[in-house]
């Protein structure tokens, strides 16, 4: 079944080091109990991530100039244009605003629970994603083919997902998409 979170209904939770806010568009299965987040968080200064062991990370720069990181392997440059960075959570990279304070996707999953992914959607071009639990984030409005039996318009800054997604079945996005990500969950048995 198709669900929808927008952006806006969600109440920020302020960063402990003052840094910035995180959205929590959807713990799954239970807030309490994650083993997949997906969040916005918007960035005000510069500073170290949060160590998240155990956690795989992928990490998307939504608006702004973009940010470095300071990553073991050396420093990455973000910005709205390079595709999903994914890292081990137990790294806390430092983090370096490029110029002025940024909007950044993030997911997040149990490196034990399941395997995860994030990548960019292209307008039209169909995503056939295998793992039940399948989602679209968009930063403007469009409009989603394949997930439900009619189209489905998203408000611009909304998440769409299912968690009972048919495998194989093709989603299509339509739409200025230029900020927008297919995000998927599968997880191991247990």
């Amino acid at each position: 079944m198709m669900r929808t979170v927008a952006l806006a209904s969600v109440k920020p939770t302020p960063w402990k080091n003052g840094g910035g806010v995180t959205r929590d568009l959807l713990l799954w299965p239970t807030k309490s109990k994650w083993v997949l987040r997906i969040s916005v968080a918007e960035v005000a200064q510069s500073g170290p991530f949060s160590a998240y062991p155990g956690i795989a990370r992928w990490f998307a720069v939504l608006q702004g100039a973009g940010v470095a990181l300071q990553l073991a392997d050396g420093p990455v440059r973000l910005t709205p244009d390079s595709a999903p960075l994914h890292f081990d959570g137990a790294q806390a990279p430092g983090c370096d605003l490029l110029n002025g304070p940024t909007l950044d996707l993030n997911l997040m999953a149990r490196q034990d629970a399941g395997r995860a992914e994030l990548q960019r959607a292209v307008a039209g071009v169909p995503w056939a994603g295998s793992a039940p639990l399948r989602a679209v984030f968009t930063l403007r409005a469009a409009t989603l083919h394949g997930a439900t039996r009619a189209p489905l318009a998203l408000p611009a800054g909304s998440l769409a997902y299912d968690t009972t997604a048919a495998p194989g079945a093709p989603w299509t996005l339509h739409g200025n998409t230029t900020s927008a990500w297919w995000l998927a969950f599968d997880a191991h048995d247990r």
